[in-house]
C-alpha cells in the first residue's frame, strides 16, 4: 500500500480536478474553443499542488498516488475531490 502525505493526496487530487474540468470542457462543443480560459484556473492549481508536493517531473509517483486515490477502499467520491 502507498503511503500518501496530505500534500501528495492534495496534489493528486487537483490532478484528478483538472482530469476531470478537462474532460468535461472538451467534451462539450460549445465550451471547447474556450477550454484555454476555463482551464487556466485548473491547471494553475494542480501545478502548485504538485511542485508544493515534490511531484513536479515525477509523473510515475504522481500517477501511483492517483491510482490509489481511486482504488483506497476508505476514499468516497467527495475525498477525491476535496
Amino acid at each position: 500500500m502507498t503511503t500518501i502525505t496530505a500534500t501528495e493526496r492534495a496534489a493528486a487530487q487537483a490532478y484528478l480536478r483538472l482530469l476531470e474540468s478537462t474532460q468535461a470542457v472538451l467534451t462539450d462543443p460549445r465550451l471547447a474553443p474556450y477550454a484555454g480560459v476555463m482551464l487556466t484556473n485548473p491547471m494553475a492549481e494542480a501545478d502548485e499542488a504538485l511542485r508544493a508536493a515534490g511531484l513536479a517531473g515525477n509523473e510515475d509517483r504522481l500517477l501511483r498516488l492517483v491510482s490509489s486515490l481511486r482504488t483506497s477502499p476508505g476514499t468516497t467520491d467527495r475525498d477525491r475531490h476535496t
